[in-house]
């Protein structure tokens, strides 16, 4: 199917960018890539009169280090953090689920605001905000604001931002020292987005036991979903495969209606996050013992 008819402009500034979005609230979406709103434009599952492409915005393309850990401008492509020696060295967690995002072509127009604004459940980025902290900046005709990831996500699609608000740029702190990290995903192919996922860091003691632990799911509800009753289960413990599946078992207490579709059932969803917790907590320890 072809888009149906809109008005397309292409700012070069945020400035602009936000004055357009005033202008036509009720009617404007931001191209930050298109990876997303294309295929919803080509089946009409959504309708917008004007189009504001962010393309042409140098000022949100960038990706430096800042207090130990990494600010990235909103337009950065994902091939662009992928190929970073920086985010491969300062947040390895985010480099790993990036080789998880769709294929390369996907990767080199797609963008890390565009990622995490449209708040797909079954993304990868949106997970690793909020286990890792992130911090969002938007800005909008009232200044700019700070969010945390785990404030700003809402629903299914659905953000914190106002409709005014541009998403320009996001800080994913660095990972403490002893810490182990995990991406672990099930996908009908690689690729394709999760049935569901699982972020993970474990953080080890110098007595050898977990001192803290973060366990967020994706593919698995409206949002990102925060294990914290599994996370409990952790902190303290001696790491073990027991350990693992006991927290394994708690995550279904943030599992309580996974969607059930063509791609996998409540059900299958739900013993999925089982499985990928307690894979991704032992790969996340191991890295940790390796890190210590």
């Amino acid at each position: 199917m072809k888009p149906p008819r809109f008005e397309y402009a292409a700012p070069t500034t945020v400035a602009e960018a936000v004055s357009l979005l005033q202008q036509h609230e009720s009617e404007a979406k931001i191209l930050a890539g298109g990876q997303s709103l294309m295929p919803l434009l080509n089946m009409r599952l959504t309708r917008p009169g004007l189009l504001i492409d962010l393309g042409r915005v140098a000022e949100l393309r960038y990706l430096r280090e800042t207090d130990g850990g990494l600010a990235i401008g909103a337009m950065t492509t994902k091939r662009t953090v992928e190929d970073s020696a920086m985010v491969k060295s300062r947040q390895p967690l985010l480099h790993a689920a990036t080789l998880l995002i769709g294929h390369a072509q996907i990767r080199n127009r797609g963008t890390v605001g565009g990622s995490l604004a449209h708040a797909d459940p079954a993304a990868e980025y949106p997970a690793l905000a909020v286990a890792v902290d992130a911090q969002l900046r938007v800005v909008g005709p009232k200044g700019e604001r700070t969010i945390a990831a785990a404030e700003f996500y809402v629903s299914y699609l659905t953000t914190a931002q106002e409709p005014t608000e541009i998403l320009t740029e996001v800080r994913f702190p660095a990972l403490a020292n002893d810490t182990g990290w995990s991406c672990a995903e099930v996908a009908r192919r690689h690729g394709d987005f999760a049935m569901t996922g699982a972020v993970v860091t474990v953080q080890l003691g110098s007595d050898g036991r977990c001192a803290q632990s973060r366990i967020v799911l994706f593919g698995g509800g409206p949002t990102p979903l925060r294990a914290q009753a599994a996370e409990q289960v952790v902190i303290g413990q001696t790491p073990s495969e027991q350990l693992w599946a006991q927290a394994g078992q708690r995550v279904s207490e943030v599992i309580e209606e996974p969607l059930s579709d063509v791609h996998a059932s409540a059900e299958y969803r739900r013993y999925l996050a089982q499985v990928l917790t307690r894979r991704a907590l032992a790969e996340a320890a191991a890295r940790a013992r390796g890190a210590a």
